[in-house]
C-alpha cells in the first residue's frame, strides 16, 4: 500500500479518543486538532541519521524511496527543493516507531515564515493537493539541478554528507544549522592563496600574461595541503604551509622570480562534495584559519589549489537546539493535553524530552512532569479554571538542551450558579442603574458574562436582554417616565449559562412639570402695589403641582429676583412697591417631578408721584460782599420719576417778599447782585414730570465786606538824583478798614513789581539812577480782598556826576616798548555829557583827556608793569574811579643775526643765520624776516618765521646775489642788517647720451657720440674712457670730436665705453661733467663668419649686438611716476565705491 499524497479518512469514536491507527513502512501519523475536530494526517517519513551506523565518507546506496521529500508543510513555508537525499538506514525505515519522526535542519524546509507554523496548526490542515502540486516541482527543479551542470557530481567525488545533504545556508554565520534563504544558496569552504596582482584565473586571460607573471602565477599555485585540526561541533582550525619554489633542471624563469612579501590568503569551503562549488568567505595574512559558526555533524571540504588536493573532515554532534514551547492540544476543567514539535537533533537522534510544570502554584519554581520520547503529554487532575506554566527541553546522548520559553495554560471551569438579584444604585427619569454581585462558587480566574434582562409593564413582549458583558453595573436608558419595569440576571462562562435571578421591580422617576401659562395683571395698577393671576402648566410630568413660586425683580436688568409668594393658589398681590419704578414678575411651580422651568417674564411699570421735600441749601466757602454760592442735594423721596429741575427763592431782610432767584437742573447756582453785611434767606423746591414737591426749610446767609476802592494817584517828590519819596490817600474801607498799602515801581509802564506793602502812606525809593523816569502806583487791601490798583505816575530822577567806567578791563589796541594804547566803553552820563577822562597811572602825573573811548600812553619805560585806572567827567563833576587794570609794556625789539653761505651751486644759495633752532619754541622766540635785492635795488622778502636756514632756488650761475635780514618778535620788528653779496659758481656741462659702438674688424671699433652746445660762449671738449674686461677705466681719447676709432682690441675681450664732457672756462679752468651710461662691446663669436657668408671685413653684417645700459631721462622717469599715481588712485577710488559706499 502505498500514498502518492497526504490521505484523509473520516472516522468516529464514541469516547472522543483517536484509535490505533496502522500506519505503513516509510509514513507517520500526525494528530491535528480545529475547531473541536481531530484529524490524523499520514505523511512521507524524513529517513533519520545515526553518526555510529555508517562512516562519514562512504554511505550505502539510498534506499527505494528516496526520491521522495521528508515532512512537508505549507507550500508558503518551504524553500527550494535539495538537489539530493541519502538515507543512513540500510535497512530503510520500516522498523522505526511512529510516534518520531526523524530530524532534519529546519533550514530544509521552513524559511523565515517557520514561526508562524509554531504557534498554529492551520498551515497543516488540507494539504494534499497542495502538497502534490509541491512534490512535482521539487522533482522537476531536481532533474533540472541534475542535467544542467550546476550541481552535480564528478566520479571520482564523494558523496555529500548523508544527514545534511538537503540543503545548506547561504553564509557560514549560520546558528545550528538554521537559516534564512532557501537552498539554492550553497556554502563552500577552502583554501586559497593568492596576491593581489594575480587576480587572473581564466584560460584566455593567463594567455595575455608575460613569463615573468606566469612563473609567479606557478610559484604561487605552489601550496601544500591544508590540514585541519581543533574539529568542533560549530568550530575548526585550518592550517597550511606558504608557497615554495618547486624543483626542477630548468629554472630559468622561476630562479629569477621572487615570491612577494605581503601574501593574503583567501579562505573558502564546501559541504557539497569534493568537486562542488567553493566560496570565498575570508581573507587572512597568516597560515591559519578558524572557521566558526558551522553546523554540528556536518560534511566540509577543504581544498587547496587543485580540487584533488582537497581535505575533508565532520564536525562534532552535541546537544539538540532549544524546543519550541509546548502548546494545548485540547483540555477539560481537570486535564491539559500539550503537544509540542521536535528541535533540530545536531546529529544526534534525541532520545527523550523533558516537560516541567509550575503545579499551578506561580511561584517560578519548576518541577518535571513528563520525562519521554513522545511529543504530546496529558496533564491530569487539575484544578477549574487555573492557570499553569509549562516549559520543555529536548536530550539526546550529547547532552540536554536548553528549556523552550515558559508558556500560561488555563484549564476550564463548570457552569456558574444564579446571581443574586439585581439591586437599583440610582434611578432617573429615563434610566435605571443597577448592580450585582459576582457568583460566590465561580473562582477568580474565571472568565463570567452576564445577561440582563428588562420586562416593561403592560408591554406584553416578556422580558428582553438589555445588557450583555462582564461589568458588574448597567445603565438601561431611554425609559419612560413614572413607569414600573422588571428586571432579572444570569451569568455564563464558556461552560454554559446559569438560570436567571430572581425578578425585581423598579419605577423610574416623574418629570419636572412644563412651566406656567404667562402670568397677567387684575385690574388697576397702584404706586405702591398691583394683582397678577396665572394658569396652572400643561403637562404636569406625571406628577401633581404642590405649589407655586413667585420671583420679583425692580428694574428691566432682571439681575436680581426675590422671592415674593410660594403657595398653592393661582394668584398674588404684590406690595410695598415703589412709585414710578419698573417690576418684572415671574413663576414656577414644583411637583414631585422637580422644578418646572421658569414662566415667560411680566412686566410691570408703577405710576410716579411728585417729589418730596429737599433739604435746606446750603453755603459753599465764604459768602462774599455781593455773591454767595449756594449748593444742595436731590430730595429723599423721587415720586418716582427723576427730578427735572429745581427753583431757589430769597427774601430780603427787612421785607417778607420772595423772589426766584434761580430754575435749573444743577445742585449749586450763584446769586449776585447783593448788598455786603447783609442776611437773606433762601428756599428750595425739587420738580420731576408729576408737579413741583414742597418748599424746604429757609437757609439764612450774610454776605461778607467788599475790597476797597480804587486809591487817587500818589505823589512823588525828588530828593536827590538817587532818591524819591512816594506818597498816597487811604481810599473809602467800603465796610472794612485797609489793612495794607502795596505799591509796585519800575522803569516801564508795563513791567512794575512791589516794592513796598504795609500800613504806611508814604515810601522813599532810593538806589535810582539819575535822569531815569519811572512809574509808579498804589492799591489798598483789606479783609475782604484787594482792591483795585490806581493810575500809573511817572517820576524823573535829576542829572548827576558819570558813572564809573565798568568795562571788565580795558582793551590794549597798541603796544610798543614805550607806550601802551588802551580802549574802554564809555560810562553812563547821567543826564550830562561826559567832556573828559582822566587816567591815573599811579606814581606819575594824572593823564586827562578829552571825551574819547582810546589813547596812547607814551614816554613809558620798555618792559615795566603800570597800574591804570579811569574815571569820567561832566558839567556837574567827576564820576567814581573804574577798577585798577595792571599793563606791561613790552621789551625792546631784537637785533638782526649775522647772515652766511654755508652751501651753494650753480643755482642755490643755501644762508644760516643765527645760533640755531632753540629747543622749545616760546612765545616770545624771535623770528626772522630775509629779504633778497632785485636789478633794480629794491629788496624782496624770501623767507619770514621761525627757522635759522633758508634754501635759496633757481638762480643764475657765475652771478652775485644781495641780502639782509631782520629779527622782530611780540615788542616788534628790529633794525635790518646790513647787504650781504653772495657770488653763485660756474655750471658743469649736463650729462652726454649713451654713446654708440661700432665693431670695425677684430682688432677695431669706431666710437661715436652726440655733441652739446656751447655754454654762455664756452667750448667744450670730451673725454673718452674704456675698460677692458674687469679692470679699471682709462682715458682712451680727449678733444672736441665726437667720435673716436679704436684699435688694437683684443677679440677675446669685452670693452666698456663711457664719455664726459668738459666746459673750458675763460679763466683757463675746466668743469667735468657726469659721464655716460656705459656701452659694452662684447667678445667676437667663433662661428660669427661661418654662418655670415662672403661679407668682408669692412661689412657690418658680421657684428656683433652691442648691449647698452642707458638710464631714463627725466621727462621719462616724471611720466612713470604719473601712471604710477594715477592707478594707485583709481584703485583706492574702486575699494571706496565697491566697500565704503555700497
Amino acid at each position: 500500500m502505498s500514498f502518492e499524497r497526504p490521505a484523509q479518512v473520516p472516522m468516529m469514536s464514541p469516547n472522543g479518543s483517536v484509535p490505533p491507527i496502522y500506519v505503513p513502512p516509510g509514513y507517520v501519523s500526525q494528530i491535528i486538532e480545529e475547531n473541536g475536530v481531530r484529524r490524523v494526517l499520514v505523511l512521507p517519513q524524513q529517513p533519520d541519521f545515526h553518526p555510529g551506523g555508517h562512516s562519514p565518507l562512504h554511505h550505502p546506496p539510498p534506499p527505494p524511496h528516496a526520491h521522495l521529500p521528508a515532512f512537508m508543510p505549507h507550500p508558503a513555508m518551504m524553500g527550494p527543493p535539495p538537489p539530493h537525499l541519502y538515507t543512513g538506514m540500510p535497512g530503510g525505515v520500516g522498523d522505526m516507531s511512529s510516534q518520531y519522526i526523524p530530524q532534519y535542519h529546519p533550514a530544509h524546509i521552513f524559511s523565515e515564515q517557520d514561526s508562524h507554523s509554531q504557534h498554529g496548526r492551520q498551515s497543516f490542515l488540507h494539504r494534499d493537493d497542495r502538497a502534490n502540486k509541491t512534490h512535482e516541482r521539487l522533482q522537476k527543479k531536481l532533474k533540472e539541478r541534475q542535467g544542467g551542470g550546476g550541481g552535480g557530481q564528478v566520479k571520482d567525488s564523494p558523496p555529500s554528507s548523508p544527514q545534511k545533504s538537503c540543503s545548506s545556508p547561504p553564509t557560514v554565520d549560520i546558528h545550528n544549522g538554521v537559516g534564512g534563504k532557501g537552498l539554492d544558496a550553497e556554502l563552500r569552504h577552502g583554501v586559497a592563496c593568492s596576491d593581489k596582482q594575480t587576480g587572473k584565473g581564466k584560460n584566455g586571460e593567463s594567455r595575455e600574461l608575460d613569463k615573468e607573471a606566469q612563473a609567479l602565477l606557478a610559484l604561487l599555485s605552489n601550496i601544500s595541503k591544508p590540514m585541519v585540526s581543533d574539529i568542533q561541533a560549530r568550530g575548526a582550525v585550518v592550517s597550511w604551509s606558504a608557497p615554495t619554489r618547486p624543483e626542477g633542471e630548468n629554472n630559468t624563469v622561476e630562479d629569477d622570480t621572487s615570491l612577494p612579501e605581503d601574501l593574503s590568503y583567501e579562505v573558502a569551503f564546501s559541504i557539497n562534495g569534493k568537486d562542488g562549488k567553493y566560496q570565498n568567505v575570508n581573507s587572512v595574512h597568516e597560515l591559519s584559519a578558524t572557521l566558526e559558526n558551522l553546523r554540528p555533524a556536518t560534511d566540509y571540504h577543504v581544498s587547496g589549489t587543485v580540487p584533488s588536493e582537497s581535505v575533508s573532515f565532520t564536525t562534532l554532534s552535541c546537544e539538540p537546539d532549544p524546543p519550541s514551547p509546548p502548546k494545548k492540544a485540547s483540555g477539560t476543567k481537570n486535564t491539559l493535553v500539550l503537544a509540542w514539535k521536535a528541535p533540530c537533533d545536531n546529529g544526534s537522534k534525541i532520545k527523550n524530552y523533558i516537560l516541567q510544570w509550575d503545579e499551578g502554584k506561580g511561584t517560578g519554581t519548576f518541577e518535571q512532569c513528563y520525562y519521554g520520547p513522545q511529543k504530546q503529554y496529558r496533564v491530569t487532575k487539575l484544578t477549574p479554571a487555573s492557570r499553569y506554566s509549562f516549559r520543555l527541553a529536548a536530550k539526546n546522548d550529547m547532552g540536554v538542551s536548553e528549556f523552550s520559553e515558559v508558556v500560561d495554560l488555563f484549564t476550564s471551569c463548570s457552569v456558574p450558579l444564579p446571581p443574586f438579584p439585581p439591586e437599583l444604585e440610582l434611578a432617573g427619569v429615563t434610566f435605571l442603574t443597577m448592580k450585582w454581585q459576582r457568583p460566590s462558587s465561580s473562582p477568580k480566574e474565571d472568565d463570567i458574562y452576564y445577561i440582563l434582562e428588562m420586562e416593561e409593564e403592560g408591554s406584553g413582549y416578556g422580558f428582553q436582554p438589555s445588557y450583555d458583558g462582564d461589568e458588574l453595573s448597567h445603565t438601561v436608558r431611554n425609559l419612560r417616565r413614572s413607569t414600573k419595569y422588571k428586571f432579572r440576571v444570569a451569568a455564563y462562562n464558556s461552560e454554559g449559562k446559569s438560570n436567571p435571578s430572581q425578578v425585581v421591580e423598579f419605577i423610574t422617576k416623574p418629570d419636572r412639570p412644563s412651566c406656567p401659562c404667562r402670568p397677567a395683571i387684575r385690574g388697576r395698577v397702584q404706586p405702591d402695589s398691583f394683582k397678577m393671576a396665572w394658569e396652572p402648566p400643561k403637562d404636569n410630568g406625571g406628577a401633581e403641582v404642590t405649589k407655586y413660586v413667585v420671583e420679583l425683580s425692580e428694574g428691566l436688568s432682571g439681575l436680581l429676583w426675590g422671592l415674593v409668594y410660594s403657595g398653592p393658589a393661582l394668584e398674588h398681590v404684590c406690595d410695598g412697591l415703589k412709585p414710578g419704578s419698573c417690576y418684572q414678575a415671574r413663576l414656577y411651580c414644583i411637583s414631585e417631578g422637580g422644578q418646572s422651568p421658569l414662566s415667560e417674564t411680566l412686566q410691570v411699570q408703577t405710576p410716579a408721584v411728585p417729589p418730596g421735600p429737599c433739604l435746606p441749601p446750603r453755603l459753599v466757602g465764604k459768602p462774599k460782599a455781593r455773591e454767595v454760592q449756594l449748593r444742595w442735594g436731590p430730595p429723599q423721596v423721587d415720586g418716582g420719576s427723576p427730578v427735572s429741575y429745581y427753583s431757589v427763592e430769597i427774601s430780603g431782610p427787612q421785607s417778607e417778599d420772595s423772589r426766584e432767584v434761580y430754575q435749573g437742573s444743577e445742585l449749586d447756582c450763584s446769586v449776585g447782585g447783593l448788598l455786603p453785611g447783609k442776611t437773606y434767606s433762601f428756599r428750595l423746591k425739587a420738580a420731576n414730570k408729576a408737579g413741583f414737591g414742597p418748599l424746604s426749610e429757609r437757609c439764612e446767609v450774610t454776605t461778607g465786606p467788599g475790597a476797597p476802592e480804587q486809591c487817587k494817584a500818589p505823589a512823588t517828590t525828588c530828593k536827590s538824583p538817587s532818591c524819591v519819596i512816594v506818597s498816597w490817600e487811604s481810599p473809602p474801607c467800603n465796610g472794612a478798614p485797609v489793612t495794607e498799602f502795596r505799591l509796585e515801581w519800575g522803569a516801564a509802564e508795563g513791567s512794575m513789581q512791589v516794592c513796598y506793602s504795609g500800613p504806611g502812606l508814604s515810601h522813599e525809593m532810593k538806589g535810582l539812577l539819575p535822569a531815569t523816569n519811572y512809574f509808579c502806583r498804589v492799591q489798598a487791601v483789606n479783609v475782604a480782598g484787594v482792591g483795585p490798583f490806581s493810575e500809573a505816575v511817572l517820576c524823573q530822577t535829576p542829572c548827576s556826576v558819570p558813572a564809573a567806567v565798568t568795562e571788565s578791563r580795558p582793551q590794549v589796541v597798541y603796544s610798543p616798548s614805550t607806550c601802551l594804547g588802551v580802549s574802554w566803553d564809555p560810562p553812563c552820563d547821567h543826564g550830562s555829557e561826559i567832556t573828559s577822562y582822566l587816567i591815573d597811572l599811579g606814581e606819575r602825573q594824572p593823564v586827562v583827556v578829552g571825551p574819547v573811548t582810546k589813547y596812547i600812553i607814551q614816554h613809558l619805560q620798555p618792559d615795566t608793569s603800570y597800574r591804570i585806572r579811569i574815571q569820567a567827567q561832566n558839567s556837574l563833576g567827576t564820576g567814581p574811579f573804574s577798577h585798577t587794570f595792571k599793563l606791561k609794556t613790552k621789551p625792546l625789539p631784537p637785533q638782526p643775526p649775522r647772515l652766511e653761505c654755508t652751501a651753494f651751486s650753480h643755482q642755490t644759495l643755501r644762508l644760516k643765520w643765527g645760533d640755531g633752532p632753540p629747543k622749545s619754541v616760546t612765545s616770545d622766540a624771535p623770528q626772522y624776516h630775509l629779504q633778497m635785492g632785485d636789478k633794480s635795488g629794491r629788496f624782496i622778502s624770501l623767507y619770514k618765521g621761525p627757522c635759522h636756514t633758508h634754501k635759496v632756488q633757481r638762480l643764475n650761475e657765475s652771478t652775485s646775489y644781495t641780502f639782509r635780514i631782520q629779527a622782530f618778535n611780540e615788542a616788534g620788528e628790529g633794525p635790518f642788517s646790513s647787504v650781504y653779496t653772495f657770488t653763485t659758481p660756474r655750471s658743469p656741462p649736463p650729462p652726454v647720451k649713451a654713446p654708440k659702438v661700432e665693431r670695425l674688424d677684430e682688432n677695431s671699433c669706431e666710437v661715436t657720440w652726440e655733441a652739446l652746445p656751447l655754454m654762455k660762449g664756452d667750448p667744450v671738449i670730451y673725454s673718452l674712457q674704456s675698460m677692458m674686461g674687469n679692470s679699471e677705466f682709462k682715458q682712451t681719447f680727449k678733444g672736441s670730436a665726437t667720435s673716436f676709432h679704436v684699435q688694437n682690441l683684443q677679440s677675446s675681450s669685452d670693452y666698456r665705453f663711457r664719455v664726459c664732457a668738459i666746459r673750458q672756462c675763460q679763466d683757463a679752468t675746466e668743469l667735468s661733467g657726469p659721464y655716460s651710461p656705459t656701452v659694452t662691446l662684447s667678445q667676437q663669436r667663433s662661428d660669427a663668419t661661418a654662418g655670415g657668408g662672403t661679407a668682408g671685413p669692412g661689412s657690418r653684417t658680421g657684428t656683433e649686438s652691442i648691449r647698452t645700459r642707458q638710464s631714463l631721462t627725466d621727462e621719462q622717469c616724471a611720466f612713470l611716476l604719473l601712471m604710477v599715481f594715477a592707478v594707485i588712485a583709481i584703485l583706492i577710488a574702486f575699494v571706496i565705491q565697491y566697500f565704503v559706499i555700497k
